[in-house]
Formats: C-alpha cells, structure tokens, sequence
C-alpha cells in the first residue's frame, strides 16, 4: 500500500516479521507487523511453529502416561498442568484424595507459581535492557528449585502429581527446609522491588504503554497477572475454589491502569501473596497424618462421561475438558490454555505503538509459546 506524504514522496508501508525466533518471544512465536515508520499500524499474531499434538496424543495415552506429557506445554508452571489433569480424571472418576495430599499439592502449586513469576520478572526488565534482575530473581529461583527438586527429583518437569493423591511421601524435615527457603526469598525480594520498579528508566519504558482496557481484557478471554493488572477481580482460588483453597484466605492483587508497569507490579506482590499460602499450607502438612496418595487398580478407567475442571495457573485460567468412553485412554481431552488466550490481545494492544515499545508490551504479556501452540 502507498501513501502519500502531502510533499510530493510517496513512502511504501513496511511488513516486518518479529520473529519466529525472537529473544522476547519467549518460544517460536512470529508477529508479522505493518509499519509506518517507526509506528505499527497492524500486527498479526501467528501462532502454530511449536505445536507437538499433545491433545491428540493424550488420546493414545492411558491416564497416567498423559501427566508426563500436560506437564510440558507452558515448562514454566509444570506442576500445576500436572495437577489441573488429575484433578479432572478425579472428579469423573469420582476419587477422594487424602488430606495430607491435597495441602502437599497446594504447596507445591504456590512454589511453582512463585518460580514461574520470578522468571518473568527477570526476564521482563532483561527485555528492556535492564540485566541485572536476572541475576537476582534467578537466585531466588534456585533457592526454592532446590526443595521442589529434593521433593520430587525434578527441576522443571516435576512429574510429582498421580490420579489419587502424589507420587510418595515428602522427605523427612523437608517442609522444615521449604520453610527456610521462603524466608530467604521473602528476605531478598525488596532486593528485585528496589533495583526495578521505580527505576526512572523502566518506568518511562512502561507507564502508559500497551494499556489494556477491562474491557477487552475480558472480551479476549484474558486471564491471571494480565487481566488483573487491568482491573479484572477474579481469582479461581476465591471465587471457584478447588483442593482446600476455601479454608484460605487469598488476597488477589489488582490494578486499575492496564500497562506494562502495573502487569509488572501485579506479579511482583503476587509473589508475597503466594509465599504466604506456601507458609500456610506446610503448617497444615504438619499437623495432617495419613497417606498421600490412594490405592488404584492396575489399570485405570475412567468410567463414561465428561467433565470441566479449571485452575487458576501462574499465568492464568486453565480448564481442562475431559470425556471418557470407559477406556483407559481419554476418549478426547482439551487444553483451554492462559497463554493462547492473553497472546490475542496483542492484535489490539500493539497498531498504535512504537517499534521500541513493541517489545515491552510483548514482553508484558507473560505468555509461553508452548502453552498457546500444545
């Protein structure tokens, strides 16, 4: 297309690829760009350079096999995939998990939810230019991967949850030790808060970019940190609780402004939100005997129908529908993904904007490719 400049040139608008590969894409993502200059005036999401098939190959995999492969789609909040899955063969299975397993799970499910947020919060400000809360969050991170790994022998893909409760017991003094960690993240997190978010810099990249309404926050199906950061009020783990999140009392951090800074904020306080439950939870693991897991036959069957469940992951909402035809294999499982649905947004928070402000609202966004392509 051409456009006249009034001064008797013609200028040409340019279509830029970002990507597939791309340092802020955060995966295989590709975002085909129409620019004027130095403004985007369209942007095109496209979607699909990772997809691997899993709910089609959920299909061919009995119940426990398919944990192996929901853990995998968004690598940063494994054990929650892991979990939302069990949750669903459990319900239509009709399952009573024991006590001390449901506190354990949410336990984890915070700590996973807390190295999930330290992630972006490193790498966020590292898109901006800004490297060194990398090497801080990242030090959080290992802190707290060190008690998921000696609980479960893994450092991203768990692989801990099981129809019926967890893999086995916790190691003796372990949720001594988880207790320990927290404290010292929780002690060194003013440290990422300091260095970052009222950093003059960061927040002239930030304030007032990429503004995402309430509106078509939820016109998009948006969910987690950003829909939160855009004034949306709804938490799962409150309004819909499952395991025992009922018997707590879950803050949901908020903000009203809809940009990149207050999507930032919303994940940094949710951090400390999240090493409270985890202080809460190991208490109740303390004080709850009993086995963590019950006793299911060799193979297992879900019997005929269909079920919805939904967790309220790292990123956001993720729902599970699950339908049995009494097999021992999912006679069809979907995905209903945070990620896919919060990338959407970007066709709309990003025509308008500045090539240099393109990557701090992609960033912003919080997404893992693996999670929108399954």
């Amino acid at each position: 297309m051409t456009v006249g400049t009034g001064a008797g040139l013609d200028t040409a608008d340019m279509v830029l690829n970002i990507g597939p590969q791309h340092p802020s894409t955060h995966g295989v993502l590709r975002l085909k760009l129409t620019l004027d200059g130095e403004k985007v005036i369209a942007c095109e999401p496209i979607v699909g350079y990772m997809h691997r098939g899993a709910e089609k190959l959920f299909e061919v995999r009995d119940y426990r096999q398919i944990i192996m492969l929901a853990n995998r789609h968004d690598w940063l909040s494994a054990f929650s995939n892991e979990l939302g899955v069990v949750l669903a063969v459990e319900r239509l299975m009709g399952i009573e998990v024991p006590e001390r397993a449901t506190w354990l799970r949410m336990a984890l499910a915070e700590l996973n939810r807390v190295l999930n947020h330290l992630m972006f919060l490193g790498s966020y400000p590292l898109e901006i230019g800004a490297i060194t809360p990398m090497f801080y969050a990242f030090r959080e991170r290992e802190t707290l991967q060190a008690v998921m790994e000696e609980v479960s022998g893994g450092r991203i893909h768990y692989m801990f949850n099981r129809v019926g409760g967890l893999k086995e017991e916790i190691p003796a003094g372990w949720t001594k030790r988880a207790r320990q960690a927290v404290a010292a993240v929780r002690r060194r997190m003013p440290d990422i808060d300091n260095i970052i978010r009222r950093n003059d810099i960061f927040m002239a990249r930030t304030v007032g970019v990429g503004v995402l309404s309430a509106a078509d926050a939820a016109a998009y199906g948006a969910s987690g940190p950003v829909a939160r950061a855009s004034g949306l009020d709804f938490d799962v783990r409150r309004d819909e609780p499952y395991l025992f999140y009922d018997q707590l009392d879950v803050p949901v951090v908020t903000r009203t402004a809809g940009d990149c800074h207050a999507r930032f904020e919303v994940l940094l306080e949710q951090v400390f939100v999240s090493l409270d439950l985890i202080e809460e939870c190991l208490d109740r693991v303390d004080r709850t005997g009993g086995p963590v897991n019950v006793r299911l036959p060799k193979v297992v069957k879900a019997p005929e129908g269909h079920t919805y469940a939904w967790t309220e992951n790292p990123l956001g909402v993720n729902g599970y529908y699950l339908v049995s035809r009494g097999e021992k294999t999912p006679w069809r499982l979907k995905l209903r993904t945070a990620s896919y649905a919060n990338v959407q947004a970007l066709a709309t928070l990003i025509p308008g904007c500045l090539v240099p402000d393109l990557i701090a609202i992609l960033g912003s966004m919080f997404f893992v490719v693996g999670d929108i392509d399954k």
